[in-house]
């Protein structure tokens, strides 16, 4: 059985499961039901935080040879965030290749393994929103202004928040 084939039926078990039990804080589902590879992920704004009530809508596109690379996850929802790049994109340690960290910023433990499946990528993900790591950021723009001017911070994510509850 080709990788393409086996990661076809990991992804497909893994979005039933998903469907059967589902899992608060998010919901999952193909963009296409013809392609298992990408999928549609809408993440509520965990309680408690900036970023509660809001409704963000993201992609997930994973490689052929999953579960053994990462996928990756970009936000299609306006997202203000330090670990958000520009276009969406999300940075976070297990979303980065299995390995040693060539800039050495993250230990090999923290990035990706394939035990990781699609409940434990977007729970790391709402995890992200719940506490920004501002050290090694992917918007550096976000991330100076949650260290320096938290009030300018939270002004655009409350933006952001209501933007979302616009389109949902």
């Amino acid at each position: 059985m080709g990788q393409s084939t086996q990661a076809s039926l990991l992804l497909q078990k893994q979005l039933k499961d998903l469907s059967r039990n589902p899992v608060d804080g998010f919901s999952a589902g193909l963009v296409d039901d013809k392609n298992v590879f990408e999928w549609s992920v809408t993440i509520i704004g965990p309680p408690d935080t900036l970023y509660d009530g809001g409704y963000f809508n993201a992609i997930m596109s994973f490689p052929s040879n999953y579960p053994n690379s990462p996928p990756t996850v970009r936000f299609t929802s306006d997202m203000w965030h330090p670990n958000v790049y520009a276009d969406g994109r999300v940075c976070i340690s297990i979303l980065h290749a299995p390995g040693d960290d060539p800039n050495g910023y993250e230990l090999a433990s923290e990035r990706w393994t394939p035990v990781h499946t699609v409940e434990s990528i977007v729970l790391s993900i709402i995890s992200m929103l719940s506490s920004p790591n501002d050290e090694s950021p992917a918007n550096v723009e976000a991330a100076k202004e949650w260290r320096d001017k938290k009030d300018e911070f939270k002004k655009k994510v409350s933006r952001v928040v209501r933007k979302s509850q616009e389109f949902f």
